[in-house]
């Protein structure tokens, strides 16, 4: 635990460093498709209901294997929506040129809208090209905790950590790799000032991301679960 708090320490000051030089990672410009506007959000939620109402509960969706990432399971497809259940597709969606994949949470029981930022999904596939490059290797340091370790990026081609701008508060996370070899956004820095600035009910055990969930339009896809341990700490939950 020792090493974990170093190690959000440590990404703190490569955050400051990042956003004091004004480095970004190619794409992160400022403007153009980077808000989910709420009307936006509320609109596909509207067409989603009155197309599940029409059509039996059927919802308008391109279902995935059942091993997709529970946050990218259900993309809507809005050719079953447009232009019959809304006038046309949000400029903020990317088939529209915008940075966000909408999406349905909670598809069973009260289908929800969100969105997916979609700078991680373009940040995740870069590294996996170099990944595949470097013969399937990837090349860490530290371990976090619970098999999450550090990405080495300096042997992938970068100059310094990658960081990703966080759709929630602003500030730059880092992404990690687990132990399946897989990239992920780390939000833990978001998730910790939640649990400190708000103190919600958390439980060690329990998967918090819907902290993240029920505060935003965004979810936090990409990433791995988080749990708490006994001094409210966020850690990566065990697999």
């Amino acid at each position: 635990m020792k090493y974990f708090k170093q190690y959000v320490f440590m990404s703190a000051l490569v955050i400051m460093a990042v956003m004091l030089s004004g480095c970004m990672y190619p794409g992160e410009e400022e403007g153009g498709g980077k808000i989910v506007y709420e009307e936006h959000v509320e609109s596909i939620q509207r067409a989603i209901d009155n197309f599940q109402e029409d059509n039996g509960g059927i919802l308008p969706i391109r279902t995935k294997d059942e091993m997709t990432d529970q946050y990218i399971k259900y993309p809507i497809d809005f050719s079953k929506i447009v232009p019959q259940y809304m006038d046309k597709i949000p400029s903020s969606s990317f088939e529209k040129g915008g940075i966000y994949q909408y999406v349905i949470m909670d598809a069973e029981n009260h289908p929800t809208v969100k969105a997916v930022d979609l700078r991680a999904a373009e940040m995740i596939r870069d590294l996996n090209m170099r990944k595949s490059a470097n013969g399937g290797k990837v090349p860490f340091t530290d371990e976090i905790n619970n098999s999450v370790y550090q990405v080495d990026f300096k042997q992938y081609g970068f100059k310094s950590q990658l960081t990703l701008e966080s759709p929630y508060s602003g500030a730059q996370l880092p992404l990690v790799v687990g132990g399946d070899g897989h990239f992920y956004v780390d939000y833990s820095i978001d998730l910790q000032q939640i649990i400190d600035e708000e103190k919600p009910q958390v439980k060690e055990g329990e998967d918090i991301r819907v902290l993240l969930e029920d505060r935003s339009n965004i979810v936090p896809a990409y990433s791995l679960p988080y749990t708490v341990n006994e001094d409210h700490e966020v850690i990566f939950m065990k697999k």
